[in-house]
């Protein structure tokens, strides 16, 4: 086929390649920035662009609302160094650009939880089948 290269399409290149910068990142994270902004972060996901030139990076942090900012404005400023960091670990030829947004997936689990154990017990029962509300 015309126009996708030797790879035939990638998919699974692309997928490797977030795979690989999610690893490296958590470790990287582990291992400790030097930025003191940025607090306790957990990589939950990357996604990689499909020409490989845009790495979104999905993370949460553990904290306050004051730690979440900080960590937010140092990760964007720290972003050129990480990317180099990772680029001279995974040895790619074209590191892709990252760009980091938080996860809110796990604060929105804690909210639903919170709002499930106000509920009162009688509202809490599963219903029995066949029954309906």
């Amino acid at each position: 086929m015309k126009g996708r290269g030797r790879s035939g399409g990638g998919g699974g290149r692309v997928a490797s390649v977030g795979e690989q910068i999610r690893r490296e990142l958590s470790q990287l994270f582990l291992e400790g920035v030097k930025d003191p902004r940025i607090g306790f972060v957990t990589v939950s996901n990357v996604k990689v662009s499909a020409d490989i030139s845009l790495a979104t990076v999905n993370y949460t942090v553990l904290g306050s609302e004051k730690e979440l900012r900080d960590t937010e404005i140092g990760l964007q400023q720290s972003a050129g160094w990480i990317r180099k960091e990772l680029a001279a670990r995974l040895k790619l030829r074209h590191m892709p650009t990252l760009r980091f947004l938080h996860d809110k997936n796990l604060e929105n689990s804690f909210h639903i939880q919170s709002l499930l154990t106000k509920l009162p017990d009688e509202d809490r029962k599963p219903l029995e089948p066949g029954e309906e509300e």
